[in-house]
């Protein structure tokens, strides 16, 4: 919710601002007074998750459409499908990415660059620079992201399962930090490396936690001792791990439209008929069958470079054939 809102500084100036935010439970509240400069990267982070949420499912039946009022992503959410474990785990990396961006910055007083990597390492070079520092980011993402599913009681399958999307989310982060480099000596002799660790684009995670939800693993809670774990439902389905998204309950189809759940239907969605994928005709429209329409469209050609320095390019119009599901 805090994605779709046009600013918090305003909201935050007041001291009580924190309460005015809709939809935090109480220790999110908290976190909010002790971290007041750090919500507007939470707002950055929870941005990211939509707009990342968007481009992996823009050709899928469910393309991750968002509502008015508090429930965002309405019942889909909450109704322990993969899609709510998607949209878990990409939201706990995304607040954890864009805190973790923000003390990069120098934008928050209580966190800088990661300075624990020090000396020289294994294969010689010199660590330097600003690491971003992720374990602030995670430490951050785990207070205010799963504190809503805290707060609930840690006996519920639900809340199991959206903490360990949370951290699944989170995990996609940590794998995927990667090295950065550079080379000092004369002219460029690379006699001395310095390096730092940085995080990977958000597209990267977006990728690596899609291709988690592709592979899923469906669950069931089941006590052992006093605890409640939740276990693969058959014991054909792999053990999952602690990177792996796991999903209570079958997704519903998406075909007709339902907004109180959060689903629009496929009903006027642009499909490819000559696609056997999920953004087929076949497929996207849910075997209803498609009407095609010529439409105009405008591209650049016939390009010319010209000295110096400019590229000149004519229009070109030409009718093209587009498929909507019916």
């Amino acid at each position: 919710y805090l994605a779709k809102q046009p600013s918090l500084r305003a909201v935050l100036r007041d001291p009580s601002g924190c309460e005015g935010l809709p939809g935090l439970v109480e220790e999110q509240v908290h976190v909010c007074r002790r971290r007041v400069g750090a919500m507007d990267a939470v707002k950055r982070g929870a941005e990211l998750a939509v707009e990342e949420c968007q481009h992996q499912f823009q050709s899928r039946r469910w393309n991750c459409s968002i509502l008015q009022g508090l429930q965002v992503f309405g019942q889909v959410a909450i109704q322990g499908t993969r899609e709510s474990a998607f949209i878990h785990a990409v939201s706990a990396a995304g607040v954890a990415f864009a805190v973790t961006h923000a003390c990069s910055r120098g934008e928050l007083e209580k966190c800088g660059c990661d300075r624990k990597i020090r000396g020289v390492s294994a294969e010689g070079f010199q660590w330097s620079g600003c690491s971003d520092n992720l374990s602030y980011g995670i430490a951050f993402s785990q207070a205010f992201v799963d504190n809503p599913e805290r707060s609930r009681g840690i006996s519920s399958s639900r809340v199991l399962m959206n903490l360990h999307n949370n951290e699944a989310g989170r995990k996609a982060l940590l794998a995927h930090m990667k090295v950065e480099c550079k080379c000092h000596g004369v002219s460029g002799s690379c006699e001395v490396r310095t390096c730092w660790k940085v995080m990977p684009p958000f597209r990267k995670v977006g990728n690596v936690l899609k291709e988690k939800f592709e592979g899923a693993t469906e669950v069931h809670p089941k006590q052992v001792g006093s605890r409640k774990l939740l276990v693969p439902k058959s014991s054909r389905f792999k053990p999952y791990t602690a990177h792996d998204l796991v999903y209570l309950m079958a997704s519903p189809d998406f075909c007709n439209r339902d907004p109180r759940r959060g689903v629009f239907g496929t009903s006027g969605r642009r499909c490819n008929r000559t696609s056997p994928a999920v953004d087929g005709c076949e497929l996207l429209c849910c075997g209803r069958g498609f009407h095609t329409a010529q439409e105009e469209v405008v591209e650049r050609c016939s390009c010319k470079f010209r000295w110096c320095c400019s590229v000149k390019c004519k229009q070109c119009r030409h009718l093209v054939e587009m498929h909507s599901c019916r």
